[in-house]
Formats: structure tokens, C-alpha cells, sequence
């Protein structure tokens, strides 16, 4: 019970990073420990499926290792659905606290997921390189605006979802990104059950086929892919950067305007544009809040760990 507890509360804490632009879910199940096991379950569901097909129920539940997936994203859900508000309001209300939180949060996620590269060596730090440009690069793309036919929203579904698994990358900044944020959060509010399950069904083809890609990359090229992914958390840094001056707006389906474009400033810089208090010692503190949140989180998973080997 102590195992499912912990596993359903990393599921709300993932759920509550996807809720933020610019945060993943992926970065969540990485400093908790969970990745390599959600990536391995979601790379079995088709398998299961065909063994569900064809009435071997028990066998399909432990290929699919459902009663893990069942508990995550029940947590991811039920925090979804209650925290999305309340997050959505401090990001509005409380900018510089909410992101110099998720700053921490990430700054540490990077050590941690760089820490378990065996050996650094030329091509590791190539695929570091990468990762980081590759995030960087998505956090000042400038956006485009894609006409919502139903294959671009399939494709969108697909790529977004690859994007939410992903340390470092948000499956909803992609979607802005992709011009198509808005089409797809007011199928959601109006319930556009076409929209929806085009959206969807991208959704699964994109997390079933890149789980199995992304699994099979792990076991076979592990280091390298682990310094892409820390790559990935090092450029996502620049979007949760607490300091910003907004260059472009867009508009949401409830008619609020939205940052797409941003710059960074030093807080001196914000004091001095904005003639307001850049909140220095607050964010400083929220910070460190953020990486003492992931040392506990990792230390009571290894605690855990130990206590269930004992038994």
C-alpha cells in the first residue's frame, strides 16, 4: 500500500507539472524513478492488447503491467482536474514564485538524470549538445498557425503526447506552438467530440510508438540517451526562467490573452522595466524549495526501496 501511496502522489505531481506551460510530466517520472517502468508498461499495451483479444485477461493485465499505469495516472487525472485551476491562477498571480519553483525543480532534475550516464566521453556530450539545443530551440521558436484539418490535429495529438513523455519538453507548449493550442482547448470546454477524437487517437499512436522507440533506446543506448535527455531539461530552462518580458500575445478560445514570445532579463533588468520588485530573496527560497522537494522525493523512493527488499 506504501508503494501504490507514493506511486499515485508521483502521479499527481506529474500531472500538476503538465498542467504548466513549459513544464513535462516526464521530468517528474525521471527524478521520481519511474520513467524506465511507465516507458516499459506503455511499450506493452499493444501486446496486452492481443492477449486481451483473445481472453487471456490475467495475462494481458501483468504484460501491461496495468495495475502501476492504473494508479499513475489516476493520480495524474485527479490532479489535473484539481490543481489545474489553482496553479493556473499563481501562474498568473504569482509568476516569479510558481516559475523560480519549477526552476529549482529542473536545475536539480539535470544532476540527477546526468548522474546516472556511466561514462562521459565525446559522442555523450555530442547528444548532451543536442538535447539542449533541440529544447532551447522549441522554448523561442516562434510559433505557427497550422489550419486544424483533421490530419494536422491527428499529427498534432502525436507529437504533443511524444512531447509530454519527454523531460524537458511540454506537450502543451508544442501545441502552441503548432498554432493549434487554442482549436484544441475549446474542443475540450465544448466538448467537439470530432476534434477530440482525432486529437486522441494521435494521442495513442504517438505514445504507444514512441514509448516502444524510446524503451528500446534506454536498455540498448542507455548513456547516450540519458545525455540527451539531460540535454532537453538544460534547454528547458531558459522557458521556466522567473524573469521575463513578454514580446507577443495570444488570444484563447475564452478570449484572455496569452504569452507566446518572451525574453529573459537579470532582476535587475525586471526592477529597472517594470519599476516593480523583482522578488529576489522569495525566489531564491522557492528555488531551493523545488530541490528540496526532488533530493526528499528521490531519498523516500530509495527508503522505499530498501524497506521492500527487507521484506
Amino acid at each position: 500500500m506504501k508503494r501504490y501511496l507514493l506511486l499515485f502522489l508521483k502521479g499527481m505531481a506529474m500531472g500538476a507539472a503538465d498542467v504548466v506551460p513549459g513544464v513535462s510530466g516526464g521530468t517528474v517520472a525521471f527524478i521520481t524513478g519511474i520513467y524506465d517502468e511507465l516507458l516499459k508498461s506503455l511499450a506493452q499495451l499493444p501486446k496486452a492488447g492481443l492477449l486481451l483479444l483473445r481472453g487471456r485477461v490475467q495475462e494481458a493485465w501483468q504484460e501491461a503491467n496495468a495495475t502501476f499505469l492504473l494508479v499513475l495516472f489516476g493520480g495524474i487525472l485527479l490532479s489535473v482536474l484539481s490543481l489545474a485551476k489553482l496553479i493556473t491562477w499563481l501562474l498568473v498571480s504569482q509568476p516569479i514564485a510558481i516559475w523560480s519553483f519549477f526552476f529549482g525543480l529542473i536545475l536539480v532534475s539535470t544532476y540527477l538524470v546526468g548522474r546516472e550516464v556511466q561514462r562521459w566521453n565525446l559522442t555523450r556530450v555530442a547528444s548532451f549538445v543536442a538535447g539542449g539545443a533541440l529544447a532551447w530551440w522549441i522554448t523561442v521558436a516562434a510559433p505557427v498557425q497550422l489550419e486544424g484539418t483533421p490530419l494536422t490535429v491527428f499529427l498534432a495529438g502525436a507529437v504533443a503526447i511524444c512531447a509530454m513523455i519527454l523531460p524537458g519538453i511540454s506537450g502543451s507548449f508544442i501545441l502552441v506552438l503548432l498554432g493549434l493550442y487554442s482549436l484544441v482547448l475549446g474542443a475540450v470546454k465544448n466538448l467537439q467530440l470530432d476534434i477530440l477524437l482525432l486529437f486522441a487517437s494521435g494521442c495513442v499512436l504517438g505514445l504507444l510508438s514512441f514509448a516502444r522507440v524510446l524503451s528500446w533506446l534506454l536498455q540498448h543506448w542507455r548513456d547516450m540517451t540519458l545525455a540527451f535527455l539531460t540535454g532537453l531539461m538544460v534547454g528547458s530552462l531558459n522557458k521556466v526562467w522567473p524573469w521575463k518580458q513578454t514580446l507577443s500575445w495570444r488570444t484563447d478560445s475564452s478570449g484572455v490573452s496569452q504569452p507566446v514570445l518572451q525574453e529573459n532579463l537579470w532582476p535587475t533588468q525586471f526592477a529597472l522595466q517594470f519599476d516593480t520588485d523583482p522578488q529576489l530573496l522569495a525566489a531564491l527560497l522557492l528555488a531551493a524549495g523545488g530541490i528540496t522537494l526532488v533530493l526528499g522525493l528521490e531519498w523516500l523512493a530509495k527508503r522505499l526501496a530498501l524497506s521492500g527488499e527487507r521484506d
